[in-house]
Parts: C-alpha cells; structure tokens; sequence
C-alpha cells in the first residue's frame, strides 16, 4: 500500500479566536500545544500522544468572557483537518475502540469514519469545573471535532468519581479510538463501505 502524506493545516480567523492548526495522521506523538485554556492544551497533550499524531496547536480567543469559544473553534478546526488529512480514506479501518482507566475513572471511546456526524455522550462528569475550566465544554468540543470531521463518535464513562481523571481517560481513548479506525489495513480494497463511498 503506498505511503500516504496524511496531514492538513488551518488558519481560522473570527472575531472571537484566531486559531493556527498542524496535524499529521501518521505521526510519532509530537504535541506542541499552546492556548488560552491550559486544561485544554493538557488534554489535547493526551489525545495527540496516545493517538500518535502530530499535532500542533496555537489558539487565542476571548478567554476574558469565558473558555467557551476557544474550546468550541478548536474543536471545529481539528475535525476539519482531519477530514481533509483523511482524503478519500481509501484502506482504512474505519472503526475504532478504545477503553483506557485513570486510576479511579473508566472511559470507552468508539468511532465510525462514516460521514455520518453524530456524538452520542453517556455518562456523568461530577464536578462542574475542573481548576476554571468548565467541564459542559468537554461536549462541546467533542460535538464539534465530530460534526465537522464527519465522525460518528460514542464517548461512554462506565465509571469514576474524579472529574479531571475521567476526561483524561476520555481523550486518551478518544486517540487511542482514533489511531485504530485511521490505521490502513492492506486487506482493505478501496473504502471499508458496501456503499462504495465515505
């Protein structure tokens, strides 16, 4: 199977963030992470890393208001590139599973490369807030890093009592989930689809 140059950057710029995006498919586990929501930044640290991606990050945004936006267009600018890096995901795996524990706290990420866009959550994040971060926007990051990478994404916490631990379980499955359905099986002939197309 020929070597594919899987990667894609972005610049995005709104009123409310300006956001600067490298991302390589076929890394090494190379994050170089900088944003205005340190909580943020240390769990994309984890995704990237046990996803073995490379990933570059620079983010800012009106964090005086509150973490929202920057958290949501980071979201929105990792899934567009990794549509784009995908290409016409010719000889993936498509599916991806992956439970990872954090000490107290057990996480189950499952992607489908489907086109079909959906995050189905199910579980508690006990504690409002994580240090000043709130944990609401761990949601809404996964909605739209799936919404605009076209994922169908299932985020399940089987248990766990420490909030930061459980989101740190969940962007380290979230990597591990994705470093399988992005893997390209040479048994794969064109795309994993009876469809014929992703």
């Amino acid at each position: 199977m020929e070597n594919l140059n899987r990667q894609s950057s972005r610049k995005r710029t709104t009123n409310e963030t300006e956001i600067e995006l490298q991302f390589s498919i076929d890394g090494e586990g190379n994050a170089n992470i900088g944003t205005d929501v340190p909580f943020m930044s240390h769990m994309l640290d984890l995704f990237t890393r046990h996803g073995l991606f490379d990933l570059h990050v620079c983010a800012k945004g009106d964090t005086e208001i509150d973490d929202h936006h920057t958290t949501e267009d980071v979201g929105i600018v990792l899934g567009e590139v990794l549509k784009e890096a995908l290409g016409d995901k010719k000889g993936i795996r498509r599916y991806g599973n992956a439970f990872v524990p954090m000490d107290d706290a057990l996480a189950q990420v499952v992607v489908d490369l489907s086109n079909r866009p959906h995050l189905e959550f199910r579980g508690e994040l006990p504690a409002a807030k994580v240090g000043t971060f709130d944990t609401e926007l761990v949601k809404e990051f996964l909605w739209k890093f799936a919404l605009e990478s076209r994922m169908n994404l299932h985020v399940i916490v089987h248990y766990g009592e420490n909030t930061h631990h459980i989101i740190e379980a969940i962007f380290k499955a979230l990597g591990r989930a994705l470093d399988e359905a992005t893997s390209l099986d040479p048994r794969v002939k064109g795309v994993p689809s009876t469809k014929g197309s992703l």
